[in-house]
């Protein structure tokens, strides 16, 4: 039997489905988790761990394991990546009018400029794991919402297995950031491919299904914002230029054994245009991916549709690289 829960949380909706197990328990896991993300790594929160480390001003700061392992997981997708993901976006966003939680944006008139902003790039950040230590130069803001979401989706995924009980499995949605862990349902995670994860998830459209592993999705049709010159931005920002991604995709869509690595690889996807294809194959990662005009492309094994609202086939994750402790 499946039970859901819908709530928002950090900026975003959350979706929880648990299959054969104790909702109520694994609600409560699942927000203890995000209660702690938030506290580690909130870009918005005055009194989070990531403020206090980007008002260090050029010093050395020893930061919790939490804050710790989301810089570690950033800064091995801009290894990954090659830098089409990067933790040091964090100004651009800021200048480019995304300075606060978007609900609050989402529900303001006030005029915005676009700036260019060079992104200093990941290799400046001093960072010792062992140590949990991190040096970020003066001009430097970091940023963790790409990687660190799918992270907590991961995180969320494991805590609430953990209490939904023995046999159980659940499904974990932030914001389109999906994890699963335990026992499938029958026929698999069924999982509507929408560009607003606020949609009905019994709504029309391709529905693909997935046994494990993660999925996530990245846009830049939800969240944007019009500035004073009248252009509309989005959040994903290309470090190449500390602008929004200028990109021919509305959506891409990745499948991966974590839902941290596939948020990077769809993040990279939006920021690498016309080159993510060949990123993609060569990554190994099955993935979907929307053009501006609403032409699909499908990639390492991603099904076609079925038709009438059928699932489709399967999406498996390839087998990646080792994840962070």
């Amino acid at each position: 039997m499946l039970a859901t829960a819908d709530w928002r949380a950090i900026g975003t909706g959350v979706r929880l489905v648990v299959h054969d197990g104790d909702l109520a328990a694994a609600r409560a896991a699942v927000e203890r988790v995000l209660d702690q993300v938030d506290r580690a790594y909130s870009r918005f929160r005055p009194d989070s761990g990531l403020v206090a480390l980007n008002a260090a001003r050029g010093r050395q700061v020893r930061v919790s394991p939490l804050l710790a392992r989301a810089i570690a997981g950033s800064l091995e997708a801009a290894r990954r990546t090659g830098g089409a993901v990067d933790p040091t976006v964090g100004r651009a966003l800021r200048i480019t009018g995304y300075d606060a939680d978007f609900d609050l944006i989402a529900g303001t008139s006030r005029p915005l400029e676009l700036h260019l902003a060079p992104v200093p790039g990941w290799s400046v950040i001093a960072f010792d794991p062992g140590a949990r230590t991190v040096r970020v130069p003066s001009d430097v803001e970091l940023d963790l919402g790409s990687t660190g979401k799918g992270l907590a989706s991961d995180l969320c995924a494991a805590a609430a297995l953990e209490d939904a009980g023995p046999g159980a499995g659940v499904l974990v949605s932030l914001g389109g950031d999906v994890a699963t862990a335990g026992v499938a349902p029958e026929g698999g995670w069924r999982i509507l491919m929408a560009e607003d994860s606020r949609v009905d998830a019994d709504g029309p459209g391709e529905v693909v299904a997935i046994q494990h592993g993660a999925l996530a999705t990245s846009s830049t049709t939800v969240r944007r914002w019009a500035t004073s010159e009248g252009v509309t931005a989005h959040h994903i920002v290309d470090p190449r230029t500390g602008l929004p991604a200028n990109t021919p995709w509305r959506t891409a869509t990745v499948v991966a054994e974590t839902c941290e690595a596939a948020n990077a690889a769809s993040t990279a996807a939006i920021v690498l245009g016309r080159d993510a294809p060949a990123w993609l194959a060569s990554a190994g990662l099955p993935a979907r991916l929307v053009a501006q005009d609403g032409s699909v492309v499908r990639l390492g094994g991603w099904p076609e549709p079925a038709g009438d609202g059928a699932p489709q086939a399967w999406v498996e994750p390839e087998p990646g690289p080792e994840p962070l402790e």
